[in-house]
């Protein structure tokens, strides 16, 4: 998988509905540093009936410019109000423009990655401005949690967009096992650093990871 970094890339895709036009405008402002989008997660581990870690739910509330964009044109019929159903598009692009990308989620068991199916029940919503993406990511095969960590991390390895985990909710369990507990973790690397310029991330190559060394984990562990 190439993740590529520049406006390009984002206008051929058309990432979460509205990268084209965010591109678009960042152009003249080359100098500013990444990210360019902001978005806050709040993501449940979902269990099975049999206490293993079958899916992701994630909820990811975007910033208020870039959601202006994403929901510009959608308001078909003229009421001010964005309809489930005028939002269905903007939906069906996130999903199926996010695959390429692993959907930004990556979970982990020994530092082995786990295989995500494509995912289900995503719809988008809108509320005061604000662009809501909700959506499902069943894992290819339910994980049993054990004493081993399972970690979850939610960011783009390019850096254009910034997840972090809502102040509020930013974690839950459902169907967990007795025993079982999630936790945040924090990096150590400062995502505000002033040396992360457009010119440092220009310099980066197509398969650079650096998304990473700023994303927080969510960490389950499970005692029998």
């Amino acid at each position: 998988m190439t993740f590529r970094i520049g406006c390009w890339q984002w206008r051929r895709k058309r990432l979460l509905g509205a990268a084209a036009m965010l591109c678009a405008l960042m152009l003249p402002t080359a100098a500013s540093a990444h990210p360019h989008v902001w978005a806050s997660v709040q993501s449940e581990l979902v269990f099975d009936k049999d206490g293993k870690l079958e899916a992701i739910r994630h909820r990811w509330t975007f910033d208020q410019f870039y959601s202006a964009m994403a929901i510009q044109g959608l308001d078909t019929d003229g009421d001010g109000k964005y309809s489930a159903e005028e939002l269905k598009p903007l939906a069906e692009i996130n999903v199926q423009s996010l695959n390429e990308y692993d959907y930004f989620t990556f979970v982990s068991l020994k530092g082995d990655a786990v295989p995500l199916s494509d995912p289900i029940d995503y719809w988008v919503e809108e509320k005061d401005g604000i662009v809501v993406l909700n959506f499902t990511l069943p894992l290819k095969a339910a994980l049993a949690a054990g004493s081993e960590e399972v970690k979850v991390e939610v960011y783009d390895p390019t850096f254009f967009v910034a997840f972090s985990f809502a102040d509020e909710d930013p974690l839950k369990m459902a169907g967990a096992p007795t025993g079982c507990e999630a936790n945040l973790k924090t990096p150590l690397t400062d995502p505000d650093s002033e040396a992360l310029t457009e010119a440092f991330f220009s310099q980066l190559g197509p398969d650079s990871n650096v998304g990473s060394q700023f994303a927080q984990s969510a960490v389950l562990s499970c005692k029998s």
